[in-house]
């Protein structure tokens, strides 16, 4: 019996590699973007955009127009947002507009936001469970612009929009190349960190500058997993990843190894001078 039983744990060692984490089959995806059970519906609406989804406030000719968007983002229509380190984001006056920012901002906050525009189904409470190491105080707000802050404040939030660029080079960013807004990693140390990590966030292109939106670093449709490929640009093994609020990347704080760094790798795909790779460290990715 223990022969057999050591055979059954090498099995399970070979087939799942280290660091992956597999998501129980009993958690959907979407997570908290089930909206109670709607699911796809409350944000996508197949026919009509906010007025098929019951949601108008005032007159849009292009709602829906863009991936069927099924909310009202009226309210937000070309306001200006400032968040930290005073970036500054006007936002797009139509859902017809080719910026960036309308998929990447614009839909994102027509439900996220509380200050601007209508909180469509939003309770501004987490519906993920929080490890211990995030107290348990308050629970994260979900909403921007009108959260624990007070209304009309988006200064604690992360930078977003088109002038948010990430940089090659200087002080702060990786040994990395930019040609037309894309960013390939291709420096030693930015390769290293590819193949200590990855690379899984996605920024998006304007003016020939990679900038950041609220897509860059959140995956809408997928709450609690990240698949790593063997055909990915990670150097992680294949597996599923545990992660929280959607992120792109491997991102678990609940991970019971104290010396884990993932949740820190995740920000330094961007925040490159606080990696190991650009302060000459040897570690890598600590599950």
């Amino acid at each position: 019996m223990k022969h057999l039983l050591s055979i059954s744990l090498s099995f399970l060692v070979t087939v799942f590699p280290a660091g992956a984490q597999i998501m129980s089959p009993a958690t959907d995806v979407l997570g908290a973007h089930l909206n109670y059970g709607r699911g796809c519906t409350a944000c996508h609406a197949p026919h009509s955009g906010s007025y098929g989804n019951g949601k108008a406030k005032s007159p849009d000719s292009s709602s829906g127009n863009t991936i069927l968007w099924g909310q009202d983002v009226t309210g937000l229509y070309g306001k200006t947002i400032t968040t930290a380190g005073n970036t500054v984001e006007v936002l797009p006056t139509s859902m017809s507009a080719s910026t960036p920012d309308v998929n990447g901002i614009l839909t994102c906050l027509s439900c996220h936001d509380g200050n601007l525009a209508p909180t469509g189904m939003m309770r501004n409470k987490l519906y993920e469970t929080l490890p211990a190491t995030y107290g348990a105080i308050n629970s994260p707000p979900t909403l921007l612009g009108n959260s624990t802050t007070g209304a009309g404040n988006y200064m604690s939030d992360h930078p977003v929009g088109l002038t948010a660029a990430v940089n090659c080079g200087g002080a702060k960013g990786w040994d990395c190349t930019e040609a037309n807004g894309v960013i390939t990693m291709n420096g030693a140390n930015s390769r290293r960190f590819v193949a200590n990590y990855g690379l899984f966030v996605q920024l998006s292109a304007y003016n020939g500058k990679a900038v950041v939106t609220c897509t860059t670093c959140h995956n809408q449709h997928q709450m609690n997993v990240v698949h790593v490929t063997s055909g990915s640009t990670s150097g992680l093994p294949e597996g599923n990843y545990a992660t929280m609020f959607f992120l792109r990347g491997p991102y678990n704080p609940n991970d019971t190894n104290p010396m884990s760094n993932q949740t820190s790798q995740f920000c330094r795909q961007c925040h490159a001078d606080m990696s190991n790779e650009m302060n000459g460290g040897t570690v890598g990715t600590i599950f």
